[in-house]
């Protein structure tokens, strides 16, 4: 990846602070905001890899009888440091992701791929160790079965609304997207999550009953939305 591209990726202050936390504490700070996070079924085809970027939105639909679009000739165009979210309806029975997209997505310093459907080809992922979340595998291609139908617009995955430039994070327990708009609030709350779960375990190792460290740090109201602890 080129000096620019590298500069790019790593510009994004939000981004990068999002990096440091889990996908867990992320929707604790957005149930606290009444927002709807997790991308239900979406889970990842390498484990023990994590990303957070801005969404590259991509969307399917299927193709025409007679006219036939292209797949995945959109790649070109992803900036470093961003995740492809792609809305394929959910559908299981065609992939559009495979081991072209995951070199090149690769060695373009892609953050990392969603899908609302399936991929392929997953030893040249987990080869890779390229994070790829989707609702499963399958071998069938999505050529001559699915076209694109638009980039960067708002997409549905898992039925949460994905707009371009929304923060996606992923790891071990699935992703979340917080909307751009309230990414500056999700992330002060994220944190103050954090810092209490970690004040837990440091009472816990000095011999604090969990009940005790708990209850003293309000433990269980920690993602209850304040109007609801009125």
């Amino acid at each position: 990846m080129s000096e620019a591209r590298n500069s790019a990726a790593s510009s994004d202050v939000l981004v990068e602070a999002f990096k440091a936390l889990d996908s867990a504490g992320v929707s604790d700070a957005m149930d606290k905001l009444g927002l709807e996070a997790g991308c239900h079924g979406i889970k990842p085809v390498v484990h023990g890899v994590k990303f957070a970027g801005r969404a590259f939105t991509v969307k399917y639909r299927a193709c025409g009888v007679v006219e036939r679009g292209t797949v995945g000739d959109f790649l070109d165009d992803v900036p470093a440091g961003h995740v492809i979210v792609i809305d394929n309806a959910g559908r299981t029975d065609c992939t559009v992701w495979g081991d072209i997209m995951t070199t090149l997505a690769s060695r373009m310093d892609v953050a990392g791929t969603v899908i609302d459907g399936v991929c392929r080809d997953v030893p040249k992922i987990r080869e890779l160790a390229y994070p790829v979340f989707s609702r499963d595998y399958y071998m069938m291609t999505g050529k001559d079965r699915v076209e694109l139908e638009a980039l960067n617009v708002p997409v549905n995955v898992a039925n949460r609304q994905v707009r371009p430039g929304d923060i996606v994070l992923g790891d071990d327990s699935g992703v979340v997207v917080v909307p751009a708009s309230r990414a500056e609030e999700v992330l002060a709350i994220a944190r103050e999550i954090e810092h209490t779960e970690q004040e837990i375990l440091k009472r816990i190792a000095k011999g604090q009953t969990l009940r005790e460290a708990r209850a003293e740090l309000q433990y269980h109201a920690l993602q209850t939305p304040k109007e609801a602890k009125a």
